[in-house]
């Protein structure tokens, strides 16, 4: 039976109405399809008794708080943004191991949540979690593939109440409900970010520095695939973007040797994020990416594009 998004979004309103009462809500906001779908579910069902709030960690995209109110405010939806990347950053010094990463992320998030949850008078936190944050997330029978922030990345002790209205769903049923509430098209078929943002796209430990180079480099790989995209070049991505190895290589700067960074391209095809196969991207367009990224970003000396299908690996690299 095909999926009924118009029947969903009636059963969600009316789902999260009777879940949360007359309570008050915090609803976790990151700008992707998923909980900018979530949010307006919630608004829709809970109207002035809900607050959405984005954290800015730090780890998130070039001009992305600008670029999600902006969004937000299309979608008619208030959104607070609450500056967080010194918790962030701090928490995170000098952690190497992904699941560790990932679930101070996690616990980090639920404690700006639960401040701002104080503040609002607020007992129940609305996230836009999906079937795939929770399956790959392992538990039961379930085997770990990696942790989602939102899902293994929780604490023990929580002072809310979880409300997760698209749990059920996969990526593809979600864009489907964002069409039919009519969502902006850059909500709606915005590529996946993922929770814990450019923290799993920098391989080893975390920093400013780490950080402000795989933003740029993103915005350089999402530039020029939407442009080829648009131009008939490529077929577009499911999901594009760029990532940080731990290790520098030699290389050469004018006429003196250097040792930089080495930044990975990745770009998948999928349907759900279950699965993925590598995309094509011709090199003229890769070759394009590798000279504004060595050009553009100083410290990088060394561009790779990775031709991995998931499994056996994973869309993101931590």
């Amino acid at each position: 039976m095909s999926f009924d998004a118009h029947s969903f979004i009636e059963k969600s309103i009316l789902k999260i109405r009777q879940e949360i009462g007359s309570r008050k809500a915090i609803m976790a906001v990151s700008g992707g399809v998923d909980s900018s779908v979530a949010a307006v579910l919630a608004s829709r069902a809970l109207g002035g008794s809900i607050r959405c709030v984005f954290v800015d960690t730090g780890l998130m995209r070039k001009d992305e708080a600008a670029k999600v109110k902006a969004a937000m405010k299309k979608a008619k939806v208030s959104l607070a943004v609450v500056d967080a990347a010194r918790i962030f950053f701090s928490a995170l010094k000098g952690e190497e191991e992904p699941e560790s990463k990932r679930k101070i992320i996690g616990e980090k998030f639920i404690r700006v949540f639960e401040s701002e949850a104080k503040k609002w008078g607020a007992s129940y936190l609305v996230q836009g979690t999906i079937a795939p944050d929770w399956i790959e997330s392992g538990g039961g029978s379930r085997d770990r593939i990696k942790s989602h922030h939102n899902v293994g990345g929780l604490p023990e002790k929580m002072r809310m109440k979880l409300c997760e209205p698209l749990r059920d769903l996969y990526k593809h049923e979600v864009r489907i409900v964002a069409r039919a509430l009519k969502l902006p098209f850059d909500i709606a078929e915005r590529q996946p970010f993922p929770g814990p943002g450019l923290a799993v796209r920098i391989v080893g430990e975390i920093t400013p520095e780490k950080a402000a180079i795989v933003r740029e480099a993103c915005a350089i790989v999402e530039e020029e695939l939407e442009s080829a995209a648009h131009d008939g070049k490529i077929d577009m991505p499911w999901q594009y973007f760029a990532a940080l190895l731990p290790t520098k290589t030699v290389g050469v700067r004018g006429d003196e040797r250097s040792y930089q960074y080495t930044v990975v391209v990745r770009s998948v095809r999928s349907l759900d994020g279950m699965t993925a196969n590598f995309s094509h991207i011709s090199p003229e367009v890769l070759q394009k990416i590798s000279t504004r990224i060595t050009n553009e970003i100083r410290s990088v000396g060394r561009v790779l594009y990775d031709i991995t299908n998931k499994p056996p690996a994973t869309v993101e690299l931590e």
